[in-house]
């Protein structure tokens, strides 16, 4: 398998998983300025959206949404419990975070990584996101991992998505729920390698 990604963006969260279920895979990085690959592919030509992540598979089919990979991902390995069975309600579960970060807390930062934003709208954006992270610090109180006992695909965007915040200046402090679960999360074996692998680390 390929993942076509860029180092710290939501392509991380793949990247994560990829490495927790253990199975072999080629990084691909991509320019998104200029839609160019590593290897000077033209990164329109692989995925139409521009965007990563995108998994390409063994046999050339195309996967592409961060969310949607690391479902088809965690379902390849399922001795991982990265994702619940099938008609489990801690699946869907799972699901809903994983729906809950890509609409509420990702699509939020669209804005205040974009140079032409006007600043009194990113202040307004600032504070809505400050209060989504006020509410998953509140679903973390007294729990290891976002869903049940393990950590799973929606801890893993969460926290790549949950990094960005300095970056764009969240205050985040006083949230001690989440600052623990980022510590855990930053402590596997998996995580450490893919930011190491990204540069990141």
């Amino acid at each position: 398998m390929k993942l076509f990604s860029k180092a710290g963006a939501c392509s991380l969260s793949p990247h994560i998983i990829l490495r927790e279920c253990g199975l072999d895979f080629t990084q691909v990085n991509v320019d998104l300025a200029s839609k160019k690959t590593e290897r000077g592919e033209d990164y329109l030509q692989i995925n139409p959206k521009g965007q990563v992540p995108a998994l390409e598979l063994d046999d050339g089919t195309l996967l592409t949404e961060g969310p949607a990979i690391v479902q088809y991902l965690a379902d390849l390995k399922p001795d991982r419990q990265l994702l619940a069975p099938s008609g489990s309600l801690t699946r869907y579960h799972t699901l809903e975070w994983l729906n809950y970060i890509a609409t509420e807390l990702h699509k939020g930062f669209t804005p205040l990584f974009r140079p032409d934003t006007p600043d009194e709208f990113k202040a307004k954006q600032r504070q809505q996101l400050e209060s989504k992270f006020r509410y998953v610090n509140g679903e973390l109180q007294d729990k290891q991992w976002l869903v049940g006992t393990h950590f799973s695909v929606a801890d893993a965007y969460l926290y790549v998505v949950s990094r960005w915040a300095q970056a764009v200046q969240l205050d985040l402090s006083g949230l001690d729920a989440l600052s623990a679960w980022q510590a855990r999360v930053a402590e596997r074996p998996a995580v450490v390698a893919a930011l190491k692998a990204e540069g990141l680390a």
